[in-house]
């Protein structure tokens, strides 16, 4: 097995496994085996016991506070190799001399004073929304007009504003300060920009800040509405249509919002293009969700559960979890389907314009596109077998159709498949 996220390999024992225990102690725990090498060749560990206690000791002595962990020894091809289990701590950060560690894919990484911050407040069971705002002085007429939309509310008072929990012990928090009618600069909202044949030439902008999130949803759906909807008249009949699907963008700015980092100075980026739209949300997953989980499996992890509870109670949010089904179900049809871009650092959703007119296609592409409709998933022979295509043909036009977004590569060597994205 190649070392993962949660999984590294030590050949011998040295002080550097000591930043990966405070990694793993600080998010989701992990394991490293000693007495195999980066290339997943046993070498063993000799004098097993005195190793085992060397380990222990160290992370006892140089690890703050003592995360829980446990050392396993087991045999494999006749080489002793020893198992150190990091648990994920509740007491965060974990330092090791004096600095907290994270990992990042297989490495492992120093944290910045961002996530330092996070990590500290993660310790005493906060979430950065719910530290006291430095502003007191806010105003709700925003949040009160919806309200009584939503929830036939008369006027808002302390008492409705404690149950939203944007007013505890005494002050109001920062999600609090998010969605009132005005907030500080230092919270960067959205910047949508509408692009012209090229990034250098921009036809029309609009940067939302300093107002409430449900002024920045509201305004990026009208930025929306301007460039991606329209009228055909058909006989008598005016129709309604979208280049984009509306509930796609809708999902996606929801999403972004609610869950993207508010403690660094970055704006939720939307670049609009005649083809596509792009929505950059800062910070990457919640801690302990991972992409699958993310992306094919309903699970939501908040990172501002204030923020998204109000966001559900005024219908803009249907089910926790159910974003990115969402957003792909509006696709359906399409011939062309969205992408996710997800790293430590941002999420970014692709939403291409919708195409169902397979004459756009070639009738090579067709006859692919046609296949991969029936079958689930196909080897390349499986498709040569059925198309009667050469391979370098195949290949050729299989290439095509996955620039062009309709199909997706599965695996790799002799064991990759293919399949409508």
């Amino acid at each position: 097995m190649k070392e993962q996220q949660n999984l590294e390999y030590k050949e011998r024992i040295t002080k550097a496994f000591l930043k990966t225990v405070s990694a793993y102690a600080n998010y989701n725990g992990g394991v490293i085996i000693f007495g195999i090498n980066d290339d997943g060749d046993v070498v063993g560990i000799d004098d097993i016991k005195k190793e085992c206690m060397r380990i222990e000791n160290m992370i006892n002595t140089s690890i703050e506070p003592v995360p829980r962990f446990s050392i396993n020894v087991e045999n494999i091809a006749d080489k002793n190799i020893i198992k150190l289990i990091v648990e994920k701590g509740r007491d965060t950060p974990y330092y090791y001399n004096k600095k907290a560690y994270r990992r990042a894919d297989t490495s492992t990484i120093e944290v910045d004073k961002f996530e330092l911050r996070r990590l500290v407040l993660k310790g005493i069971n906060v979430d950065y929304e719910q530290i006291e705002s430095s502003s007191q002085n806010l105003t709700f007429n925003i949040l009160e007009a919806r309200l009584k939309e939503k929830l036939d509310i008369k006027k808002i008072n302390l008492d409705i504003l404690k149950t939203l929990n944007l007013y505890k012990n005494g002050y109001y928090n920062v999600a609090a300060e998010l969605l009132a009618d005005e907030n500080q600069i230092r919270f960067s909202g959205i910047d949508i920009v509408y692009f012209g044949k090229n990034m250098n030439q921009i036809l029309d902008r609009e940067t939302i800040t300093g107002k409430s999130l449900i002024v920045q949803y509201e305004k990026a759906i009208e930025f929306f509405e301007r460039y991606y909807q329209y009228e055909e008249i058909d006989g008598y009949e005016r129709i309604h249509k979208e280049l984009i699907p509306k509930a796609a963008f809708r999902e996606a700015v929801v999403n972004a919002i609610v869950h993207r980092v508010w403690d660094v100075n970055s704006y939720i980026q939307i670049a609009m293009f005649k083809d596509r739209i792009e929505i950059l949300s800062p910070g990457g997953l919640p801690e302990g969700l991972t992409k699958d989980e993310y992306l094919n499996r309903n699970i939501s992890l908040l990172r501002n559960p204030i923020i998204a509870c109000v966001f559900y109670r005024l219908d803009l949010i249907e089910k926790f979890g159910t974003g990115i089904t969402r957003i792909k179900e509006a696709y359906a049809e399409s011939l062309v389907k969205p992408s996710f871009d997800v790293s430590d650092n941002y999420i970014r959703i692709i939403l291409p314009v919708v195409e169902t007119d397979t004459l756009t296609l070639t009738e090579d592409e067709v006859k692919i596109y046609t296949i991969l409709k029936e079958e689930t998933e196909l080897s390349r022979s499986e498709l040569e077998k059925k198309t009667r295509f050469k391979k370098a043909k195949l290949l050729r036009i299989i290439n095509k159709l996955i620039e062009k977004g309709i199909i997706e590569r599965l695996g790799g060597g002799v064991a990759v498949t293919y399949r409508l994205k």
